[in-house]
């Protein structure tokens, strides 16, 4: 009885297992298009038809599917009707996902198809397939695509991106087993026009974290070109990136639409490095290239890991270029041409002032007056380190190396250490722009020390000879989003010093007017004069640099200057009046006025002789001005500073005034001392 039972459970079991096997086998699944049809329409909204036939091999856990003639409807917010529309289809579908709630379609075959994708300006995205397209989880996931030819069109209205790009498959094997995908691109993106060209691997690995993708593009997007060679794993996010990458193009800053790293504005540039990406972290490593005229190399990275971007990295120049420099504090560059003129023409005073009047015939100002965009500055955070061994500059300018660390931190750039070689010496100090005020709070502090005289005028063929050092400090604030705005509304301190030195008797002989001394230097020869002490010194008030004290004692003569200098205006108001300590048969003691703009300065003399002896005494008024110099005086071993001298001079002159005024001495530092006394 048992064993009859178990026969006819066997029969019935076998007659099922057969019918099934028969009804897949014969089993019409068009049958199943209209039902698949609502089912999509009530899950996302949106209209899926399948006009061509349907056909199914079950499998566990992927299920494969052709049809042909599909479509898939767009939302209604979007601006085509159609996201997909593809000739005939071969997938493959994971259902034990489904019960996750999951599309994931390992691999799928496609025949001219045409995708449409488009992100809303209020940030839905038309290839989610929940009913409000927000859900990111809602995305089919796709491993890899096979296509013969088709059509990609992406859209952002809010980004200015409308991108349309064509593929095809390149057959290079006799039995279709290998071949190339071919694309082009083109449109714009983020506003600028988008030109894009080059070949990859047959299979699109979408979201393949194993398979690298073989990929070589070329592209142009606006100014900027990008041409790149390597491998990226999973195109879908980017998991890996491993391309030899070139760029060019007309300022690093134009890269910011398509990095979102925030890049100075520059000359036209080329480089060539090596573009890594794991992670969160991207790096530009052992690049090569040139910016202007200038030569860089280096390493570069960004890591995203944290709230902003975080740009570092370390940069050599062998040779850099100063007028490169130029729009990195908001200098519009000017044609090669007009900077090899201006260059030509420092030779010379009259020469100077030619190039002066005719290169800013269009425009007077000479400070940068473009606005730094600070509002990239919150974006990201910087480290970077520069070194420039050796600079090109003008003829004028005796800048010689530069080495500095840029640091962007919460919108407040610092340039600290900044480090200058300039006429054998150095400027050495910081930058700080805070980027959080409205406008920017700028300041400045440099100390200048040990500039060589005989260097810092390089096209001035007297100076050669002349002999010693000047030290200096600048202490400056200001507000503005320009440099321009900074420096005309500056407060603080201008210093420089000469402590004892040479310099060449012709040009203390020009500076006075020394007609017969001239003549005999002219006829017998140049020799040096010893300087005894070169003070200039400026308090800085709302853009204006005021004299405090401006002189040049020597042994033959001293010069006493007065005035001002007027950033916000750029002009110049400066008198200078020698006095000279020796017989003249034939010296024009006359003063020597600086009038006019930075961009177009006049220099004149009073024929009326206005020169007045005693200049020893002119230098005695300005006691406290000469007292605040004291800190840039470096004697040295075994040496007694000539400032010094004068300093003392000053003060014991001054203490014999105030005796004979009051009877008893009176410090010159105490609380009793009477106002300074105008300079003069």
């Amino acid at each position: 009885m048992t064993r009859k039972l178990l026969k006819i459970l066997a029969y019935t079991l076998g007659t099922l297992v057969l019918l099934i096997v028969l009804v897949v086998i014969f089993f019409d699944w068009n049958w199943l298009r209209h039902p698949i049809e609502r089912i999509a329409k009530d899950k996302t909204g949106r209209t899926l038809l399948i006009k061509g036939n349907l056909n199914v091999q079950l499998g566990w856990p992927i299920i494969h599917f052709q049809a042909g003639d599909v479509t898939f409807a767009n939302p209604r917010w979007a601006a085509q009707p159609l996201m997909l529309s593809v000739k005939r289809i071969d997938s493959g579908i994971n259902m034990a996902r489904i019960f996750d709630h999951e599309v994931l379609i390992p691999d799928v075959r496609l025949e001219q198809p045409l995708i449409f994708l488009e992100i809303s300006p209020d940030g839905r995205k038309n290839w989610l397939l929940d009913r409000k397209q927000k859900k990111s989880s809602a995305a089919p996931t796709i491993g890899n695509i096979l296509l013969d030819s088709g059509q990609l069109t992406f859209l952002q209205p809010a980004q200015h991106t409308d991108i349309v790009a064509l593929l095809s498959t390149q057959q290079i094997a006799p039995d279709r087993s290998t071949g190339d995908i071919v694309f082009s691109a083109n449109g714009t993106f983020k506003g600028m026009p988008l030109k894009a060209k080059g070949n990859g691997g047959r299979i699109l690995s979408l979201n393949n974290s194993q398979l690298p993708y073989r990929l070589n593009i070329s592209a142009q997007l606006g100014q900027t070109n990008v041409k790149a060679v390597g491998t990226i794993t999973n195109l879908a996010r980017f998991s890996a990136v491993d391309l030899d990458v070139a760029l060019s193009g007309a300022s690093l800053d134009q890269l910011y639409p398509l990095t979102g790293v925030t890049l100075p504005s520059t000359p036209k540039y080329s480089t060539h490095g090596h573009l890594l990406h794991s992670g969160k972290k991207w790096q530009y490593d052992n690049f090569v290239g040139r910016i202007g005229d200038s030569d860089i190399e280096g390493s570069m990275a960004v890591d995203q890991s944290g709230q902003r971007p975080f740009l570092s990295g370390n940069l050599t120049s062998r040779l850099l270029d100063l007028a490169d420099l130029g729009p990195l504090i908001g200098k519009k560059p000017e044609p090669k041409s007009a900077q090899k003129t201006a260059a030509e023409h420092t030779s010379t005073t009259n020469e100077t002032a030619d190039t002066a009047a005719g290169s800013h015939a269009k425009k007077p100002d000479v400070l940068p007056d473009t606005p730094f965009r600070t509002q990239r500055w919150a974006k990201m955070n910087a480290d970077v380190k520069l070194h420039a061994t050796r600079i090109q500059r003008a003829k004028a300018l005796p800048i010689e190396n530069l080495a500095t660390r840029i640091q962007l931190h919460d919108s407040v750039l610092t340039l600290n250490p900044l480090d200058f070689g300039v006429a054998g010496g150095n400027l050495t100090g910081a930058i700080r722009l805070d980027g959080q005020s409205t406008p920017i709070h700028a300041a400045i502090l440099i100390h200048a020390r040990k500039l060589l005289l005989k260097k810092l005028f390089p096209t001035v063929k007297l100076s050669k000879t002349s002999i010693g050092q000047i030290n200096g400090d600048f202490d400056l604030t200001g507000n503005g989003d320009a440099v321009k705005q900074m420096l005309g509304s500056a407060n603080g301190k201008f210093v420089l010093l000469i402590d004892s030195g040479e310099i060449s008797k012709m040009m203390l002989e020009t500076a006075q007017l020394h007609l017969w001394e001239m003549l005999e230097t002219k006829l017998f020869g140049d020799k040096n004069i010893k300087i005894n002490c070169a003070i200039a010194n400026f308090k800085v008030d709302n853009g204006v640099f005021q004299t405090q004290t401006l002189l040049l004692d020597t042994g033959i003569t001293t010069v006493i200057g007065s005035g001002d200098i007027n950033m916000k205006q750029e002009s110049l108001h400066i008198d200078l009046k020698p006095h000279t300590k020796v017989m003249s048969p034939v010296a024009l003691r006359t003063p020597i006025y600086i009038r006019g703009t930075f961009a177009k300065p006049d220099i004149t003399v009073n024929k009326t002789d206005l020169a007045l002896q005693g200049a020893g005494a002119v230098a005695l008024g300005a006691i406290n001005p000469l007292l605040a110099i004291l800190p840039l005086i470096e004697t040295g071993p075994g040496k007694h500073s000539e400032c010094g001298k004068l300093i003392e001079q000053a003060q014991n002159t001054r203490s014999k005034i105030n005796t004979s005024r009051t009877g008893k001495a009176i410090a010159p530092n105490s609380t009793n001392t009477p106002s300074q006394p105008s300079h003069p």
